[in-house]
């Protein structure tokens, strides 16, 4: 494929950029009258307004034939049918096989995956069956009340948000803790609440020897033993979803409470997969299908929708309008909605460990912006600290907010005000105020004319502050599903413009093992001499700390 700046929707595309700068979104909605219905869109149960884009028919015709000329569509077909497009490591890459309700075979190196997905969702369902129906109990014959989930990365993120966000439906009487941080005040302050009588440890690890994970577990297998139980009651206790069942076994689970997963789910993408059993036990197997099924029905709308009437592709090729062409350097995503305020965290996981990148796919170093910072927080606590920043600056920062149009235990007020506060910010964030506007304002006041204008001055927003409006009718399992799968869907086709694999991590896996070695140092079963004088100087202040 051609280099991305060759292309010549690029150079068109950077031909309209200093044109659009010099029109204000006030004048767009003035001159269409049906702007907002034109650029309004309804998929799998989310109803997308991107009509606060500073943005014309002219640069979005642009955009998806940037996206054409970089062969999008192609890069769908070729993850749908499992293609290794993982290509630095040579894997496929299949989340979407996870959740496929279409009876159709998915192959992977000429073998169907399908049956092993369908056999693991199974085993999933029965296990989390079996622990609300008391039928798997504790070592002493009482039922299981209790889940902590002891996974880190994708492991513990994914399902995490996801239990949080559909607290609604918990099942009746389950608590459930996440333990992630190596830092050992994380799982004593989750040991501290549990009994180990009626507490369910599911650990989380691919390899069954990620670092932080597996110290986790020994920690709460400690605890565990501490209290009174065996050896043999390890099996009752605890479970596992890892590709590694003999550590598992050995460990003392039982095997067929050994949860597998296949290398083609990348940590980041596999809360559908087995990873996704604290889900299950948290919201029931029917809730965690939901999602799945809800993810499926975006699956279906990327792979068939046009470009102009595709969800992901529409957000995806706006991203890459701000990063590339208008100078955004970040995005934030802002949900009004209390449980679904952790969603910022995983997309921020999902978008920059994806496509935080500057190397393209046959090994040139870019000369353009590829992933921007993903970040934000739940409204309306982020108008009264960030927005600020949003409103005044001089900084493109693009905007996602998320809305649910209906709540559990809905309070009107409470509710409309929510919705009051969603829309406004969204309105001033595009519409903005004059100094004209804001000196008005002031023309009643008694105070001097110079002043009035230094505050006129300090007051004017210029607007024109791009957002996108994503509304559902409740933030049930299906919808989350559809809402996660659009931002997976928004990150591939980006990683496609922008000639990235999306799919590998070696920043990650960097830090990974110079930490083990810095761990070896620490113990003094690794010379110091192997490291720099930096990191040398504060191993040796640690050490001679303790």
């Amino acid at each position: 494929m051609q280099k991305l700046r060759n292309a010549p929707a690029w150079g068109e595309l950077d031909a309209l950029a200093p044109l659009i700068k010099r029109h204000h979104m006030r004048d767009l909605f003035e001159k269409d009258k049906e702007r907002a219905e034109k650029y309004t869109l309804n998929a799998a149960g989310i109803m997308l307004d991107y009509s606060k884009n500073r943005v014309t028919q002219e640069v979005l015709d642009k955009l998806f034939e940037l996206a054409r000329q970089r062969e999008v569509k192609q890069k769908i077909i070729d993850m749908f049918s499992g293609q290794p497009i993982n290509s630095t490591e040579k894997r496929a890459v299949l989340h979407i096989a996870l959740r496929n309700f279409s009876d159709k075979p998915v192959y992977v190196d000429g073998e169907n995956v399908m049956p092993d997905v369908i056999n693991t969702l199974k085993s999933v369902q029965v296990f989390t069956e079996k622990v609300h129906s008391g039928e798997h109990k504790g070592y002493t014959g009482k039922a299981i009340d209790t889940v902590v989930s002891i996974g880190i990365g994708g492991s513990f993120l994914g399902p995490k948000i996801v239990t949080e966000t559909l607290k609604p439906y918990w099942v009746k009487g389950l608590k459930i803790y996440f333990v992630a941080n190596v830092d050992g005040c994380h799982i004593q302050d989750v040991l501290n609440q549990v009994d180990a009588e009626t507490t369910l440890f599911v650990m989380s690890s691919k390899s069954f020897s990620t670092q932080e994970t597996l110290q986790n577990t020994l920690t709460a297998k400690a605890w565990f033993l501490d209290q009174g139980p065996t050896q043999k009651d390890i099996a009752k206790h605890f479970v596992a979803v890892s590709s590694n069942v003999k550590a598992a076994v050995d460990f003392g689970m039982a095997k067929e409470n050994v949860f597998p997963m296949a290398d083609w789910v990348g940590g980041r993408y596999s809360l559908w997969s087995a990873i996704g059993l604290p889900i299950s036990l948290a919201v029931g197997y029917n809730n965690f299908k939901g999602l799945l099924e809800g993810a499926y029905e975006m699956d279906c709308h990327f792979q068939d929708a046009p470009f102009e009437k595709n969800m992901p592709i529409i957000l995806a090729m706006l991203g890459v309008w701000y990063r590339n062409f208008i100078g955004a350097q970040s995005h934030a995503l802002l949900p009004y909605y209390h449980y679904l305020r952790g969603f910022p965290a995983y997309v921020q996981q999902l978008d920059m460990e994806s496509n935080g990148k500057s190397t393209t796919l046959d090994g040139r170093t870019v000369d353009y912006g590829t992933g921007p910072i993903i970040w934000g927080s739940e409204g309306t606590n982020g108008q009264h600290s960030f927005y600020q920043l949003i409103h005044q600056s001089n900084m493109p920062i693009p905007v996602d907010f998320l809305f649910p149009l209906k709540v559990p235990n809905q309070n009107e007020t409470h509710h409309n005000m929510l919705a009051s506060n969603c829309f406004g910010q969204a309105q001033a964030l595009m519409q903005g105020k004059t100094f004209e506007e804001c000196l008005e304002d002031l023309s009643d006041s008694s105070l001097p004319e110079a002043e009035k204008l230094k505050l006129a001055a300090h007051k004017t927003m210029p607007g024109n502050h791009p957002s996108n409006m994503l509304l559902f009718d409740e933030m049930d399992p299906k919808t989350l599903g559809a809402l996660i799968a659009l931002y997976e869907h928004k990150v591939l086709v980006q990683g496609c413009i922008w000639g990235l694999n999306s799919f590998d991590q070696w920043g990650v896996e960097l830090g990974k093992v110079l930490g083990n070695d810095v761990y070896d140092m620490i113990e003094g079963d690794m010379s110091l001499d192997n490291v720099d004088a930096s990191t040398a100087q504060l191993i040796k202040h640690f050490v001679n700390k303790q």
